[in-house]
């Protein structure tokens, strides 16, 4: 149901309605828009300080915790509210942003502290493994937001009138909506509540939990800071038009990595129960990473052969640079994918030191790719800057994992993912003999389905009863 509802609403956001708003907008201001947005999340760690992960785990393991916790956690997240706007229009105003661009990031921080108080409420739904009720308000802020923009881009007298910023309030209704339904959801579960600001309990709490705060705050940075540094080395047209040319390839790439956040939102608290239990983790981790790694395969290698095609009917402008783009950010998904399924179990685990320093050379890495590739490449660096983390982080995760919970490679599955990327890839070719392009692509996803099926790489089966018994 969650992934059902997910690929539903969410790729219909991202190819719908975002890429609609660029198409209306232009590269240049969408541009400074996705740079904002990402500037807007490269300090929202400050908001959470790793408490929506910690809790996640803590409660799927006690669920007696709830109501103390929500309690307290309440007036702990309003606080963290204040310190995390305060830093961030602070470093806007050390790096010079205009009056303009403040005040679109003011409604970027505001709509981030939503974001970050539903993650936490729907971290305690999830914890008590309510996962369709976290299904349905996991798509909730989304399906909000297309109501309010369908009207706002295909209504004539709206659309003449559109600007950016409308986009931007558009996200902070949605956001407030959803937040308030999914408050009075956990309040029903928790029973009755009075928000309390406890010092002590913050500074235990905190103790625990930041360095699950550290990891997301240098994740992000090697994730999300791409465009940010697109939009300022570079002059100040060309960096906007440059990260709104990321951005078209980079919308593809967030709208395939959901269902990795969703599988692995999932993940969390099984893989915490079943720890906390000393459940073998092993088949689980085979069966969730070949539900990733079989996608993730497909995605990339159709997205080099069909790059082109993908994105002149996506996008109205520069689609000869951003098609470029789109297959060398896709295959960073192979990264991604073995990232959302290893970095999950060692989480669950509380393997954080270990992450942590993961992260640091990723973030490391990240930055000074950026900073050497950007001015000689534009938009090019930064995507082969994304490319070489996401696989090499992924790369160290999987073999942290492996080490820790003595893992061992079964050599018989490499076997079948090897045959099974040479197949995709044949298949490309062939595909590319169709007499229309739509029909080869159709019939490359297709027959690498069957293939996937044929190698008996895809047991959905198995993964169902192994969710229904936890």
């Amino acid at each position: 149901m969650l992934l059902a509802l997910n690929l539903l609403i969410k790729p219909f956001w991202i190819l719908g309605i975002d890429r609609s708003v660029q198409n209306l907008v232009g590269d240049e201001t969408y541009g400074l828009y996705f740079a904002l947005f990402n500037f807007s999340l490269l300090l929202n760690i400050l908001l959470d300080v790793g408490i929506t992960s910690f809790n996640n785990r803590n409660i799927a393991q006690h669920n007696f915790l709830l109501k103390k916790h929500f309690s307290n956690i309440v007036g702990l997240k309003f606080l963290l509210a204040i310190v995390y706007a305060v830093f961030t229009l602070t470093a806007a105003a050390i790096i010079g942003y205009s009056k303009v661009q403040i005040h679109l990031l003011v409604f970027l921080i505001f709509n981030q502290f939503l974001i970050s108080f539903t993650l936490y409420l729907r971290s305690n739904i999830s914890a008590l493994h309510l996962f369709k009720t976290d299904s349905i308000i996991s798509v909730l802020d989304r399906s909000i937001m297309i109501l309010i923009c369908s009207v706002l881009l295909f209504t004539d007298y709206f659309r003449a009138n559109f600007s950016i910023a409308w986009f931007v309030y558009a996200q902070t209704v949605a956001y407030l909506l959803t937040t308030i339904i999914t408050f009075f959801i956990v309040l029903k579960k928790s029973g009755r509540i009075s928000v309390r600001f406890n010092p002590k309990f913050y500074t235990v709490f905190l103790r625990k939990s930041y360095p699950y705060a550290l990891l997301i705050l240098l994740m992000g940075f090697y994730n999300r800071i791409d465009a940010v540094m697109l939009e300022r080395l570079l002059p100040e047209t060309v960096g906007r038009e440059q990260a709104g040319i990321y951005a078209q390839a980079f919308r593809l790439l967030d709208a395939v990595s959901m269902f990795g956040v969703l599988v692995a939102g999932l993940l969390l608290p099984i893989f915490s129960k079943m720890l906390k239990q000393k459940d073998a983790v092993g088949t689980m981790v085979k069966l969730s990473f070949t539900l990733l790694m079989v996608p993730a395969i497909v995605v990339a290698v159709s997205s080099i052969f069909y790059d082109t095609e993908i994105m002149e009917v996506l996008y109205h402008s520069n689609t000869a640079h951003s098609s470029e783009l789109l297959g060398i950010l896709m295959t960073g998904f192979l990264g991604i994918a073995t990232t959302y399924i290893f970095g999950t179990l060692l989480t669950a685990n509380g393997s954080i030191k270990h992450l942590n320093l993961m992260a640091l050379g990723g973030m490391v890495l990240n930055v000074s790719l950026n900073l050497v590739l950007i001015p000689k490449y534009l938009a090019f660096g930064s995507a082969y800057a994304s490319l070489t983390t996401q696989i090499l982080t992924g790369i160290a995760q999987a073999f942290l994992a492996m080490y820790i919970f003595k893992l061992k490679p079964d050599f018989r599955v490499i076997l079948q993912f090897v045959l099974f990327a040479g197949a995709v890839i044949g298949l490309a070719f062939v595909s590319k003999y169709f007499g229309n392009w739509f029909y080869g692509y159709l019939f490359l996803l297709l027959a690498s389905v069957l293939v996937a099926f044929a190698l008996r790489l895809i047991n959905l089966k198995a993964l169902y009863k192994i969710i229904l018994t936890r």
